[in-house]
């Protein structure tokens, strides 16, 4: 039988862990009261990601001991075939019938909330229907911006503000476009040194060299995707690895080439057996 003494510790214990739970609960209260369900807390300069977004690309294996090799026998469809259909899982997103938003332009007024559709038919070669070109020894890898919120690129759109590490072909193609196009946060890639630049051969971008202004800043709007450029290799050596170094560009993208950081690029290595 439990005593008068055993009675009086379970009341107690019981009382006890009752105010606990409910001091537990008045905190977890208090502190969702200071969470916002649509933006975070912390922004930019003050959030631990800062102000400085990573580029990322696929294809991207989820075979660790593949690295950042893309590599693939043009003789054997299977090897493209893994390729191809890691770019078909990838691109399902902004493919999607429910997908929202609308096809923007530059001469378009344009709002921070609103959403603009990535359209994956201005990929050109880069398409599904081509298989990305992964079957005629052509790969395509798609390049993006990591998503930072309230982010807005500063761009690089005066001729006389290019940076003197900016590559002539870029220089060359941004001044071929029309001033309402300049706003945008321009890419190129190429190889790392200089044997692999002289390996790389001819590269094109779809639908251009940049991500355009009218995709940013990204503030958490529901059907939001990440734009992406896709980059085409169409000379690429055999039987010969080459690496690449894909770079964005932007007065607020910080660049450092060292292999510990990357920071504003993105590498990755080429193999066609």
């Amino acid at each position: 039988m439990i005593n008068y003494v055993d009675t009086k510790i379970l009341i107690f214990y019981a009382i006890f862990y009752t105010v606990l739970a409910g001091l537990f609960t008045i905190c977890i209260q208090g502190l969702f009261s200071t969470l916002n369900e649509t933006e975070p807390k912390w922004k930019l300069d003050k959030s631990l990601i800062g102000t400085n977004p990573g580029m990322g690309y696929r294809p991207l294996s989820d075979e660790t001991e593949r690295g950042s090799v893309i590599q693939f026998d043009t003789k054997k469809p299977e090897e493209a075939q893994y390729w191809i259909q890691l770019l078909d899982d990838f691109l399902k997103l902004y493919q999607g019938e429910g997908k929202g938003g609308k096809h923007c332009e530059f001469n378009q007024t344009h709002k921070p909330e609103d959403v603009c559709v990535v359209d994956v038919e201005k990929f050109e070669t880069c398409s599904p229907a081509n298989s990305y070109g992964y079957k005629n020894g052509r790969p395509c890898v798609f390049l993006k911006l990591n998503k930072i919120f309230d982010w807005n690129p500063q761009y690089y759109d005066n001729p006389k503000e290019f940076p003197d590490d900016m590559p002539v072909e870029l220089r060359t193609y941004i001044n071929s476009l029309p001033a309402t196009e300049l706003q945008q946060v321009w890419v190129s890639c190429n190889g790392t040194n200089a044997q692999d630049r002289e390996s790389l051969g001819d590269i094109k971008y779809f639908p251009g060299q940049g991500f355009p202004a009218f995709y940013y800043p990204y503030i958490n709007q529901p059907g939001y995707l990440s734009p992406l450029i896709a980059v085409q290799f169409e000379k690429l050596p055999v039987s010969h690895m080459v690496n690449i170094e894909c770079r964005a560009w932007a007065k607020n993208i910080i660049y450092s080439g060292s292999a510990r950081d990357r920071m504003g690029s993105v590498t990755f290595q080429l193999f066609i057996d």
